[in-house]
């Protein structure tokens, strides 16, 4: 069977020659490339700095016009739910090729990040042998906890194409750099002071009213974006009193032990590898539902600045301002993500 389209997929968290031989293998095998573009519509952190719009503008700075107009791009946010993802990706190649289409995809097998090629029964699958051995950790360490910029740029530019450094280079002089920069550097300190092979958490999903309760976040890792209230689990603590204990830490609510336990609905564990940055962590989040109750008084403090009931339908257009997979729990019992 002929191809109509070949995809390639990926995060591009930097584009790097590596990417740039998945995109030239796939316009030598179909005459239209889709480029689904993983970890979009997310806050940017330490491991995911550019937005996939940025993304996609690393691609347009090395394609010629004429592949410009055989390229299209399709962004996917996290699942941490491959058959979810799968759906969306599946969902994006027939929007744009139509559902008989011959699907070939592109990639290559270095590591367990590569399991994506087996998903798709049905799509040929072309390996390609990379180009270079450097993968974007690499270079985005390099970029990001440097304190020379010029001779980071200078290393890099032997990884990437001209263009993709050019834009590296200016966008360097954005506010986004600076807070990503400070970001990382905090990564890199957390995970060498916090050295486990894991850790675990819990978070508190409480709503009433149509309304759930967000924090926004102090300090340096993730300052400034809406999360769920929660913590670490304390030693000799269980998930369920530490995410009663951290939403009175965090908003000032602290209701009667019975009326909490009455309104909670669901529980969850969520526990993706790549779930955070920091590290391993996995946490178990509790949905509690108030139902038809007053909005209990809140207030931030200790790690939160703030405590706001936000409404439940402007959850969507919050996706881009939530910390790490807050999202994927907040869909997780309160249906926020679309159907593929």
């Amino acid at each position: 069977m002929s191809s109509n389209i070949a995809v390639i997929v990926g995060r591009f968290q930097i584009l790097q020659r590596g990417h740039g031989t998945l995109l030239q293998a796939a316009l030598g095998i179909a005459p239209k490339v889709l480029i689904v573009i993983g970890s979009a519509f997310r806050a940017r952190d330490a491991h995911n700095p550019f937005t996939w719009e940025e993304r996609k503008q690393q691609f347009e700075a090395v394609l010629t016009p004429e592949q410009r107009q055989r390229v299209e791009f399709l962004p996917v946010r996290d699942y941490y739910d491959d058959q979810r993802w799968g759906d969306a990706v599946r969902a994006g190649v027939e929007r744009v090729a139509g559902r008989a289409a011959g699907v070939t995809l592109v990639g290559f097998k270095k590591d367990r990040t590569s399991s994506y090629l087996d998903c798709f029964p049905g799509w040929a699958v072309q390996e390609v042998e990379p180009e270079v051995d450097i993968n974007a950790s690499d270079l985005r360490r390099i970029y990001f906890e440097t304190d020379n910029i010029a001779a980071a740029l200078t290393v890099i530019g032997n990884y990437v194409e001209p263009g993709v450094r050019d834009y590296l280079q200016a966008w360097a002089q954005l506010p986004a750099y600076r807070q990503c920069q400070t970001e990382h550097r905090a990564v890199v300190e957390y995970r060498a002071k916090y050295t486990a092979p894991f850790y675990m958490t819990a978070d508190a999903v409480v709503t009433t009213q149509q309304h759930v309760l967000l924090i926004k976040r102090g300090g340096t890792i993730g300052h400034g974006l809406w999360a769920l209230p929660g913590g670490f689990v304390d030693p000799w603590e269980r998930f369920y009193p530490a995410a009663v204990r951290e939403l009175g830490e965090e908003t000032g609510y602290k209701p009667h032990a019975a009326q909490l336990r009455n309104a909670l609905k669901a529980s969850a564990v969520f526990d993706h590898p790549a779930r955070s940055p920091r590290g391993r962590i996995i946490t178990n989040a509790f949905h509690f539902d108030l139902e038809d109750a007053d909005f209990p008084d809140v207030q931030g403090s200790d790690d939160a600045k703030l405590a706001k009931w936000v409404a439940i339908a402007q959850l969507p257009s919050l996706e881009s301002q939530l910390f790490e997979d807050h999202a994927c729990i907040l869909d997780r019992f309160l249906g926020l993500y679309p159907a593929p």
